[in-house]
């Protein structure tokens, strides 16, 4: 997906990077609305979901979605989450994410989104996120709306 952002930059985006709990899960379990956006969201990006699988049923739960799933310890996720982003391009990735371990690749992402659901948002992601929304199903909807994006992000 290229999107032009006047007084901005130009995005060329093809993988969106998705942390798991707080941002397509809620307690660890994916809601059924987000099921389908994640679906429509799948014929224009590579997916991958982001995780130290906190609830140990990410797999499970990802079953039959169209996503790659990643999973790593927990004691060093940020830096897990950010070399997964720097293989494959940061520029062309759109990192979502709610948490402080989500800041790193946030940084370094082409077009970063902030999270706030009921899980909360770190403080810190606000200021490296390039837009903030107010739930999952908000972030995963302003993605299928580039016209959205730029008027959010032009100058």
């Amino acid at each position: 997906m290229t999107i032009e952002i006047p007084g901005y930059k130009k995005l060329d985006l093809d993988y969106l990077i998705l942390d798991y709990n707080g941002t397509i899960a809620r307690d660890g379990l994916i809601p059924n609305d987000m099921r389908g956006r994640l679906r429509n969201l799948a014929e224009r990006f590579k997916i991958y979901v982001v995780t130290a699988d906190t609830h140990g049923n990410a797999k499970a739960e990802c079953g039959g979605l169209p996503v790659e799933i990643r999973t790593f310890p927990s004691a060093d996720a940020a830096h897990a989450k950010k070399e997964i982003v720097e293989k494959l391009g940061a520029g062309r990735c759109i990192c979502v994410g709610n948490g402080r371990n989500d800041v790193l690749m946030c940084r370094i992402a082409g077009l970063s989104v902030a999270v706030m659901d009921m899980e909360g948002m770190y403080g810190g992601l606000a200021a490296e996120a390039d837009v903030c929304v107010r739930s999952m199903q908000e972030g995963m909807d302003l993605l299928m709306s580039e016209k959205r994006l730029i008027a959010t992000l032009r100058g």
